[in-house]
């Protein structure tokens, strides 16, 4: 059966498919019709057609809104891709022959991701990509991070991931542990080691509850039947170690977070708290651009170095800097 798709749309499929993924990705018309310089009716018409030529319906029109169908998501998925790559055909070009020099890469990474683990991995690539504009964006929790790469928002993100969705890949750096950081005149910093029971009696500094780390440290205290005192909320290690260092109260960290000069007493929690490591986080099915490509490449190379010389001598899973 012949399609009636007109020759005109057939010889535009990458506008067709460029309107559709906007449109899925905003789940709007006239908002898809913004993001790519287009009107509302040439956006509607370019999605009509794909739809005549497939012999399918892929949105259902809500009012304002539309969602799509599950043919539409099969598209999506098999489109996106081909879209990001075709859009990025130039630069990925150049970097097959060794010419990429601009672009820019898009990283989405928390406050403890920023400050201890990128900034030698970021410096190591800024010198070697002088021309790379390198935007950082500081995200609160994981979730914040994962909104921005299904938005096409960043890149990549970096940074724990204890649950991994079904359309995001996480590929793991490195392993850090839980640990108590109380001040030096505080009670517990007399003892060889501190038991869970003998945390409880003490107000703890701890990041909000929205956050992976209280959920956490308030799941263990639960199962071990001892009750959790919490004197403050801060947001971000460093309040959390300047606020315990003022004798304010203890908390439970994960030790990236620790460099060793620190006014501060640390004891490890591993028989209590699960490791958490820290690691690449990706869309599934994403067209990576050239510069996130080889700047994943630069970071895994980083960590797997330093996790060798951190197991040669320590038996560290940690960078050395921070052991």
């Amino acid at each position: 059966m012949a399609s009636p798709t007109p020759v005109y749309y057939k010889q535009n499929r990458l506008k067709q498919l460029r309107a559709f993924c906007q449109a899925a990705k905003t789940g709007s018309i006239s908002e898809a019709a913004e993001r790519i310089f287009l009107s509302q009716p040439t956006v509607s018409l370019q999605i009509q057609a794909l739809e005549r030529e497939l012999e399918t319906t892929l949105f259902e029109r809500r009012g304002p809104k539309i969602k799509l169908t599950p043919q539409g998501e099969i598209l999506f998925k098999l489109a996106m891709p081909l879209v990001e790559g075709m859009d990025k055909l130039h630069e990925t070009f150049s970097a097959q022959q060794g010419l990429l020099e601009s672009g820019e890469l898009n990283i989405a990474a928390g406050e403890s991701t920023i400050i201890y683990l990128l900034p030698e991995p970021l410096k190591q690539f800024s010198s070697r990509f002088p021309k790379i504009q390198v935007n950082l964006q500081n995200v609160t929790g994981g979730r914040d991070g994962l909104s921005r790469l299904r938005a096409d928002e960043a890149d990549i993100a970096v940074g724990p991931m204890p649950d991994v969705p079904d359309d995001i890949i996480y590929q793991p750096l490195v392993t850090y542990a839980p640990a108590l950081i109380v001040p030096k005149e505080h009670p517990l910093a007399k003892k060889k080691r501190v038991r869970l029971e003998d945390i409880s009696p003490y107000e703890m500094i701890l990041p909000p509850p929205s956050l992976a780390t209280w959920r956490m440290v308030d799941m263990v205290f639960r199962q071990h039947d001892l009750k959790l005192r919490i004197g403050m909320e801060a947001g971000g290690w460093e309040v959390i170690k300047k606020y315990v260092e003022m004798g304010m109260g203890i908390s439970v960290v994960t030790d990236v977070c620790l460099t060793g000069e620190e006014n501060l007493v640390k004891f490890s929690l591993q028989d209590y708290f699960p490791n958490r490591t820290y690691g690449i986080v990706m869309r599934r099915g994403k067209y990576l651009s050239p510069q996130a490509s080889l700047f994943i490449e630069m970071l895994q190379q980083y960590y797997r170095q330093h996790t060798d010389e951190a197991e040669g001598t320590s038996g560290d899973t940690q960078p050395p800097q921070n052991r």
